[in-house]
């Protein structure tokens, strides 16, 4: 899909075809969509490295054509092998365009798509370019936040599980927290080598706004590195709460054999065809009965002192 954008009067408008100052927003392009872009002067790498979901941040230029990779947070749903994943979108800068390329449909874009973002304008394309990365940084601290609120959810069930549901919900996220750490760092050193290149020393204002970036992404490296620690030893600790929850259980059950046995042993002895102590007796079974019930309560409160029970 297609859909391109200019700033008029500060609002975006989408408009019919690519005109000087545009934005084009490309989402997971079909062939006759690729070859449309590639009509643009768009050299074809630079449309496969963004489509390529492998492809880790960098920065390249050809002809005069600035090509920027950057590694977005994208959520697949809760209910997924892995909620929440990283995926690669192309920023091609050209002499009159800027033109992203992503095979998912984040929600960043989304957010530039709709206007959401203040102040923006496909004019300053150096200056799009870095709030779209200050917003990828924002959106990973949100994506992190959730992470932790549905950590501490699982914990509250974890206190009381006896299986390893809740463990495996919590290798799912931990899985997620890799793949941030992996893309952050990336762009990380991304943001680096723009920095280094002087790409947005024209204007001071593009130089602070790159410094903001830099910082909210290495804030988000810091904090997905505190909730990966913090899950590995909470994975850890809880795959000892549910073995000890087991352990008790266990340990219950195997009491109240003990303590059921017994009953059973005697009337089984006074069950057998042949001569018994006090069998004559009228109230033979009732003795029985009483003994029973009294050598099964000594034995629940031997093992309610030993606290095994």
């Amino acid at each position: 899909m297609i859909t391109i954008f200019k700033s008029t009067n500060n609002r975006l408008e989408a408009i019919g075809s690519p005109s000087e100052g545009s934005w084009v927003s490309v989402v997971d392009p079909g062939a006759q969509e690729v070859a449309q872009v590639e009509g643009w002067g768009i050299p074809p790498d630079f449309v496969t490295h963004s489509l390529d979901m492998n492809e880790r941040a960098r920065t390249e230029r050809n002809n005069g054509i600035i090509f920027i990779v950057v590694r977005l947070p994208y959520a697949q749903g809760k209910k997924t092998p892995t909620p929440y994943i990283t995926v690669p979108v192309g920023i091609i800068l050209t002499d009159t365009l800027i033109v992203t390329i992503c095979r998912k449909e984040t929600s960043v874009i989304q957010e530039f798509a709709t206007g959401q973002v203040h102040g923006l304008s496909t004019v300053k394309k150096n200056r799009f370019v870095l709030q779209l990365l200050l917003h990828t940084a924002d959106q990973y601290l949100n994506y992190l936040r959730d992470i932790d609120t549905s950590v501490d959810a699982l914990e509250e069930r974890l206190h009381h599980s006896l299986q390893n549901k809740e463990v495996r919900e919590l290798l799912k996220y931990q899985k997620s927290l890799v793949y941030f750490t992996t893309a952050l760092k990336s762009n990380e050193l991304m943001l680096e080598r723009l920095q280094k290149t002087q790409l947005f020393q024209a204007y001071p204002e593009d130089v602070d706004l790159l410094d903001d970036v830099l910082i909210e992404i290495r804030q988000a490296i810091d904090v997905t590195g505190i909730s990966e620690n913090i899950l590995s030893q909470m994975m850890d600790a809880f795959a000892s709460i549910i073995s000890n929850n087991l352990n008790v259980v266990m340990k219950f059950l195997t009491s109240m054999t003990i303590v059921i046995s017994l009953p059973t042993l005697i009337a089984s002895l006074y069950g057998m065809n042949v001569r018994l102590p006090g069998q004559e007796h009228p109230y033979a079974f009732s003795l029985t009965l009483v003994i029973s019930l009294i050598t099964s309560l000594a034995v629940v409160i031997i093992f309610w002192k030993k606290n095994w029970l």
